[in-house]
């Protein structure tokens, strides 16, 4: 496969997650990564996760996300290619409803995705455990980002 079929394959995972979330389809987010492919959390609150390997470690960490938060939005997406052909920086915005208040919401991530041939192998989140605890209103984020 040339670089820009590798380039392609990744922004088509990145559209592919975000249509997902939108879905609130949080299986079929976690079943873009690659059966080992990895998840990490530079910024981790202490006590969440930093780190979690392999799909069904994704699908496990994301199975109630929608139960804290129903995303109807991606915004100011922007695209930054790299080096790396299978690598792709993505800077967005998700806007929804907080559950539990019906409260709009907006969060703000910055995700470098890197995809092999068999999916997502590797996605490093780094969002703000500040305005996570500040948008659900929780001081016990380690609860709420397990």
């Amino acid at each position: 496969m040339d670089d820009d079929a590798r380039r392609r394959r990744a922004h088509a995972a990145v559209d592919a997650a975000l249509d997902r979330v939108l879905a609130h389809d949080m299986a079929g987010f976690a079943a873009l990564w690659a059966p080992d492919g990895t998840m990490t959390f530079p910024f981790a609150a202490p006590g969440s996760p930093r780190a979690l390997t392999g799909r069904d470690a994704v699908a496990d960490y994301v199975a109630g996300y929608n139960d804290l938060l129903l995303p109807t939005a991606v915004v100011d997406e922007v695209r930054h290619t790299t080096g790396d052909p299978d690598t792709v920086v993505v800077e967005f915005g998700v806007r929804g409803t907080v559950v539990a208040t019906g409260a709009d919401y907006a969060l703000h991530y910055v995700a470098v995705v890197t995809v092999g041939p068999d999916g997502i192998t590797g996605y490093r989140d780094h969002w703000s455990p500040l305005e996570v605890q500040q948008v659900l209103g929780r001081t016990g984020l380690a609860e709420a980002t397990r």
